[in-house]
């Protein structure tokens, strides 16, 4: 077992991290740029280092200065959290090289996930259903038109190396093709270093679900169900929820078997996610495989009992994964991610100092933030100050439980996303499970609300 982890991260994720290791007795060290002083994962490690200035790029994506850190404190192995370089095959293969023990897949089983296109044809080979398309990279504009024209409309164009919605376009017809390639390989460029831009057939109004796998060093992978994501703003998702209201048993067995096939196809070790667009007649198609902790873990954990983080961390130390003679979900869970933004005003970030800060309790409620009164939010980060998590017997308990919540909470000075997810909590539709990733385009929120 670790001695000393280094979290590589800020803010809830690493106080996160943080707390699993204590529970494991390992001791940890946190890094920090000058905004995230006074942060809660700051206080609780163990031990704590300043790597930088506010700038991300001069801190959290700091590697010369987080390598430093960890030698510094005698630290033994790096967790990335989500985010910043835990997808960086780079960082992965310089922290194994400095004597860390990374706990995160390989260089090797990062880049053949990290870029999309590969990754579809690895998914392709293995026998995993994927989204019809142009195979490899686009050459150019030209190349665009022509494949999309040969595909039928509408189409997507996607950066290779993307995530979060940059780099993607929507193409409805062929006049658009040339203008929305060059668009979208320059935001691709912009935000990834890499403005390679791969075609795919859109699926209309389709949901978004995902399947959590963990994978040990023996061979052995095995999934945890799926989490529903379909609710989302501009491809960032606003509310998780386990099991998903839309997936029968037959179709949970189909697609956690898919994404365990995927994951065998790389050799995965660890924990990951293999993301899927469904249709409307239930059929799955691979959209991309996220080779870290998800923001949304703790979902998952509710319905099976299964510390992820800890499972993780066991894993990476020679640990075995779970054995089940047959997965049981136990009950339903919903995570809201509560951000700093005003929902009545294009979801402006609302950095700034909170003023008074009160997080709801009671049987079912758990809260994974890093936030407190007094605690002022960094403009030079994600918006996302903590998360909200409920569970209950079934899926409309689940929802009455994260009304109570939601109404509960208290978060004076910032403007957040609190009062536009209550709305959605009470939406008949919601409350239904009649919805797909399109749900939010046509919701309409009252600003009183």
């Amino acid at each position: 077992m670790f001695k000393k982890v280094l979290v590589a991260n800020r803010g809830e994720i690493a106080l996160r991290v943080i707390r699993a290791c204590h529970e494991l007795d390992i001791k940890t060290v946190a890094i920090y740029s000058t905004a995230d002083e006074f942060s809660l994962h700051v206080k609780f490690a163990d031990e704590a280092v300043c790597i930088g200035p506010p700038i991300s790029k001069e801190s959290y994506l700091n590697i010369p200065n987080i390598i430093a850190a960890g030698e510094i404190t005698s630290a033994d192995a790096v967790h990335p959290g989500y985010g910043f370089l835990s997808e960086s095959s780079q960082f992965s293969k310089i922290c194994s090289e400095n004597n860390f023990s990374f706990l995160g897949p390989t260089p090797k089983i990062i880049d053949s996930m990290g870029d999309k296109a590969k990754a579809k044809q690895t998914m392709k080979r293995a026998g995993v259903p994927v989204i019809p398309g142009g195979d490899g990279i686009l050459n150019s504009p030209e190349d665009a038109l022509e494949k999309a024209n040969e595909m039928g409309y509408p189409i997507m164009l996607k950066a290779s190396a993307g995530g979060g919605g940059r780099g993607m376009r929507m193409v409805m017809n062929k006049s658009e093709v040339i203008s929305s390639y060059k668009s979208a390989s320059q935001e691709a460029s912009t935000a990834f270093g890499n403005g390679d831009i791969y075609i795919e057939k859109f699926i209309q109004n389709p949901r978004h679900i995902e399947v959590q796998i963990l994978g040990d060093s023996f061979g052995n992978i095995i999934h945890l169900g799926e989490r529903e994501c379909s609710i989302q703003r501009r491809h960032q998702k606003l509310i998780e929820e386990s099991p998903s209201p839309f997936v029968d048993e037959n179709t949970r067995k189909k697609i956690g078997e898919a994404a365990v096939k995927g994951a065998k196809a790389v050799g995965y070790v660890g924990v990951g996610t293999v993301e899927f667009l469904m249709d409307k007649n239930k059929d799955f198609y691979f959209m991309e495989m996220n080779t870290r902790i998800q923001v949304e873990h703790p979902v998952t954990e509710m319905v099976t009992g299964i510390d992820l983080i800890k499972q993780q961390i066991l894993m990476h130390a020679g640990g075995k994964c779970p054995k089940f003679d047959k997965l049981s979900l136990r009950g339903h869970s919903i995570e809201c991610r509560i951000n700093a933004e005003d929902p009545a005003n294009n979801f402006l970030p609302f950095p700034g100092i909170i003023n008074n800060f009160h997080m709801p309790g009671g049987k079912g409620v758990r809260v994974d933030s890093h936030a407190y009164s007094g605690y002022e939010i960094p403009r030079f980060y994600d918006s996302m100050i903590g998360k909200i998590i409920v569970h209950a017997k079934n899926r409309q308990r689940a929802i009455i439980r994260m009304q109570r919540a939601l109404e509960e909470t208290i978060i004076e000075g910032p403007k957040t996303t609190i009062p536009y997810q209550l709305a959605i909590m009470k939406n008949e539709k919601f409350q239904s499970g009649d919805f797909d990733t399109s749900f939010l385009d046509s919701f309409i929120f009252n600003k009183k609300d």
